[in-house]
Order: C-alpha cells, then sequence, then structure tokens
C-alpha cells in the first residue's frame, strides 16, 4: 500500500518549479513525520508533462532529484491539465476532456514519465482523470469520440506494460456536475472499457458529496467489473442545517474553484454561492477539500466520517494500493484556517498524512 499527498496543491508549471516544490514542501513534510520515504500524488502541467516524455535525460533527472530527498511516486494526478492554482479555474479545470485529441496526448505523455519514476518494489502505477468531461454539452458524438480516445489509451497502456516492464492504469475520478458524477455513471459508462488497464480513481470527498454508501458504490462498481486503481483520500464539508448556518458558509464561498453543492434530499446547484442565494434545502455537502486532521469552522462539520467507512469498505472489498491525499485548497480557504506560509502548509500537510497513515494502520490491523 502506497500513501502519498498530492502536488496540485502547489501552483509549479515547469520542471524547475516543481524541483522547487520538493525542497519547499515534500522533503520537509518528510522530514517532519519522520519518515525515511515519502510518497507523492505528483501533478505534472501539460508543458512540463510534454517536456519530460520527449527527454530521457529530463526524465532521469527528476527521478535522481526525488531519490535524493527521499520521495517515491507511483500515482500522478492528470486531472488538471494546467494552471490548476490560478486566480479563478472553476470550469476550466475539465478541459481540454476526453473528447479531446489533447487530453489523451497528455495522458500519454503521463504514462512515459510514470514509468521512468515508479520505483521497483511497486506493482503498478496510476493517473486519475477526469470523469471524461463537464455535463454539457454531451450527446452520442461526445460519447463516441471519448470512447475512441479510451480504447487507443488502453491498447498504448497495453504496449508501454510490455516494452517497459511496469503496469499503469488509469483511473477516471467521479465527480458532481460531470458526465460521470456517481458510481452509477461510472458503472454504466466504463463497464464496457478495458478494465485491466482502465478503471476509477474514487475520490471520498466527491463519494460523499453524492451522498452515496460507500459499501453500495463499491458494490456498484464490482458487480461492473470496473476497478478502483486509486483513492484519494479526502473529506468534503457538511452543513446540517445551512438556513442557521449562512453566515458561517459565507467565509467559504471564493472565486478559485467550484464547489459544487448537494442537498441530502437531492438539491442541487454548480456552487456554494447558488446554493445560498437559493436557500437550497438541507442538509448540504459542498465539493469544498477541507483539512482531514482538523474540524471546519463550527458549527460546520466535515465528511470524515464518510472517508473512515470508505476506507474500511475498500480495504475489505478492493486490492487498490494507492492513497492519495488530495486538499489542493488550503490556499483558499477561511483567512481564520490558511495557513500563513509555507512552513504553516507544510505543517498541515503533514498533520494530514499523520491522520491517514493512522486511520490505514487501524484498519489494516482490524482486518
Amino acid at each position: 500500500m502506497h500513501l502519498s499527498y498530492c502536488t496540485n496543491v502547489h501552483p509549479a508549471e515547469d520542471l524547475a518549479g516543481v524541483i522547487e516544490q520538493l525542497d519547499t514542501y515534500a522533503e520537509p513534510i518528510r522530514q517532519r513525520l519522520g519518515s525515511d520515504v515519502l510518497g507523492l500524488g505528483l501533478w505534472l502541467a501539460a508543458p512540463a508533462a510534454a517536456a519530460l516524455a520527449d527527454d530521457p535525460a529530463l526524465r532521469r533527472r527528476l527521478r535522481a532529484e526525488l531519490d535524493a530527498r527521499g520521495l517515491e511516486v507511483v500515482t500522478l494526478n492528470g486531472f488538471p491539465y494546467e494552471a490548476f492554482q490560478a486566480p479563478v479555474v472553476k470550469h476550466a479545470v475539465y478541459h481540454p476532456d476526453w473528447t479531446s485529441r489533447d487530453r489523451l496526448d497528455y495522458t500519454l505523455d503521463l504514462v512515459r514519465v510514470l514509468a521512468d519514476l515508479m520505483p521497483e518494489s511497486a506493482t503498478y502505477g496510476s493517473i486519475s482523470t477526469l470523469p471524461l468531461a463537464w455535463r454539457t454539452p454531451w450527446d452520442s458524438s461526445h460519447e463516441s469520440a471519448a470512447r475512441r480516445n479510451l480504447d487507443e489509451l488502453a491498447a498504448v497502456l497495453e504496449k508501454s506494460a510490455g516494452e517497459t516492464g511496469r503496469t499503469i492504469k488509469v483511473g477516471f475520478e467521479p465527480e458532481p456536475g460531470c458526465v460521470i458524477e456517481n458510481t452509477t455513471q461510472a458503472a454504466a459508462l466504463l463497464g464496457s472499457v478495458d478494465t485491466r488497464w482502465l478503471g476509477v480513481c474514487l475520490d471520498l470527498a466527491h463519494l460523499a458529496v453524492a451522498w452515496e454508501q460507500p459499501a453500495q458504490a463499491l458494490d456498484r462498481l464490482a458487480a461492473a467489473g470496473v476497478p478502483v486503481v486509486k483513492v484519494q483520500v479526502s473529506a468534503a464539508l457538511q452543513a446540517d442545517d445551512p438556513a442557521a448556518e449562512g453566515d458561517v458558509l459565507q467565509a467559504y464561498v471564493e472565486p478559485r474553484f467550484l464547489h459544487q453543492t448537494r442537498s441530502s434530499i437531492g438539491g442541487a446547484t454548480d456552487n456554494l454561492d447558488e446554493a445560498l442565494q437559493q436557500q437550497l434545502p438541507g442538509p448540504w455537502r459542498i465539493h469544498y477539500h477541507v483539512p482531514l486532521h482538523a474540524l471546519p469552522s463550527p458549527p460546520l462539520s466535515s465528511t470524515v466520517p464518510v472517508l473512515r467507512q470508505a476506507v474500511r469498505e475498500l480495504l475489505a472489498r478492493t486490492d487498490c494500493e494507492h492513497y492519495d491525499v488530495e486538499t489542493y485548497t488550503w490556499g483558499v480557504l477561511p483567512e481564520s484556517q490558511r495557513p500563513a506560509d509555507a512552513a504553516g502548509l507544510a505543517d498541515g500537510i503533514a498533520a494530514e498524512l499523520a491522520f491517514a497513515q493512522e486511520l490505514l494502520t487501524t484498519e489494516v490491523s482490524a482486518r
């Protein structure tokens, strides 16, 4: 089992910036945890991925930089294409989507990079990606275009495994508002792909926002033959009485990311401010990744209980080996909860990893 933290919380767009992240955050986090090795769920913007894919010497350099700092990479986050920490991201994160050759080429670049970064001990590598596209526009022509790209992706993954001896799998990440929003849609749309190479990346915050029950969700995927190749260990924001908690929720309204909001009784908006304006009936779960180890602003809560239940079910029902802590919203948290500097962010990520490590260790020991 590999535990990592996702580096899409950092804004680097090129290799120099990625290496700077290793010194500023990754190595200090490893030292705070007292670990010999720290896993990274590495995010590479498309230009950096292309440069690395085109140059074996650059890949060797990055691998050497990782090794020198006690860092390992078995999984890449291939969902954001570039500029994920720009002032405004919102719907841009879903482009290019899986109807586009650009999305396929970016993912194939990541396959080439990951094959050279993976440690020899890794059973397989994984790349998470967006759940095909945002829900609109989407019709049969979009689905056919995406399916052609997925078929080519699977063929390249099979060829790469034969040439390199390294198995790499791609996981499509259900997210509220997208073509694949939940495990029901994942089972329907991914059950016919080549599941030797393609599966799902299960983000536990998204699972909770969709108000899915972990055991039922995993049963649904298993019945369709869709494997879980990666788990993003994340928690969403929860408001049990949003009508009374509006002032506190307002502090979480920010311009960078979408915060899809879902009511337990079926109401839905694509952003938190819309839910507040519409007075959507509660309780709400909000696509706002909050730190795993710390409570949100009271009286709000998080979906950590769903996370705990999901991890228990995943360990019992799947052979997934990759668990990646993905809290990318540190920089937009309410000011009182936001890290003041790089050291504060490293402290927060280290605390999240310690939380996740204890949870996984406890659940494995209990089996």
